[in-house]
């Protein structure tokens, strides 16, 4: 890693320190810790874990990426059926388990150009040897392919895959939060040999487009609780971009 990222790295993780845990991860503890602990105990997931998640770990979306976000997507579904639990025929543990499927296929072809489509094309392929129900396989691989910001989504089919499309985007997107300045982007910048000039010309535009995600949350849990996580972030990516300037100066 060049040296000026591994002191902007530094920095970043420094200010993270001083910043005050986002709402979502104090108010909902009990759910994540829920969402952590069917992630962990499910064998059918530990298969997934096996199978992808390691080989994009050099482009910043790799184990530590998708496991966060299966987590918080699992968190995300029960927290939105709270209370709801007939509307779904009490059916919301195998919800939670699809997401986390999707959640940590979701990035399994980053590298390629349609990198979502290319996703869900192999995740298909994958749970057919994974004996996923054809409902719940059909809303991970709907899920995958919509999992990116700014782009018309395919159609899912009902309420519970619209839950498990949405839960995954959102806690995607939670990532661009604190996780993007701390750990993404040094990990893309090093796989890409993008030099620190190339970085400053492309930084604004790159935080004018997370700014822009604040406005896509899609479940209400996302809408209410991504803004914050991603202001965090962007507090300092603030920051970093005027370290940035002094170093190239």
């Amino acid at each position: 890693m060049h040296e000026i990222y591994q002191r902007l790295k530094q920095k970043a993780l420094e200010l993270a320190e001083k910043i005050p845990q986002p709402v979502f991860y104090r108010r909902f503890k009990k759910e994540i810790d829920t969402s952590r602990a069917l992630l962990t105990s499910n064998s059918l997931l530990r298969q997934c874990i096996n199978h992808f998640c390691i080989e994009q770990e050099g482009l910043g979306h790799g184990y530590n990426h998708c496991f966060s976000v299966a987590v918080d997507a699992g968190a995300i579904v029960l927290i939105e059926t709270k209370g709801v639990y007939k509307k779904y025929k009490n059916s919301v543990e195998e919800i939670v388990t699809a997401v986390h499927i999707a959640g940590l296929l979701h990035d399994a072809r980053r590298d390629e150009e349609d990198h979502a489509v290319a996703g869900s094309k192999l995740a298909e392929k994958v749970l057919d040897c994974f004996g996923i129900d054809d409902k719940y396989k059909e809303h991970i691989v709907i899920a995958i392919r919509n999992h990116e910001a700014f782009k018309e989504g395919d159609p899912v089919r009902d309420e519970v895959g619209r839950l498990i499309s949405d839960a995954l985007y959102d806690a995607d997107k939670f990532r661009w939060g604190i996780d993007n300045f701390t750990t993404t982007v040094w990990e893309m910048l090093n796989y890409s040999n993008t030099t620190p000039q190339e970085f400053f010309e492309n930084y604004k535009k790159g935080m004018e487009y997370i700014e822009r995600i604040k406005d896509t949350f899609r479940t209400e849990t996302g809408k209410k609780y991504g803004p914050e996580i991603i202001d965090a972030g962007l507090s300092i990516g603030r920051i970093i971009y005027e370290e940035l300037k002094r170093e190239l100066s």
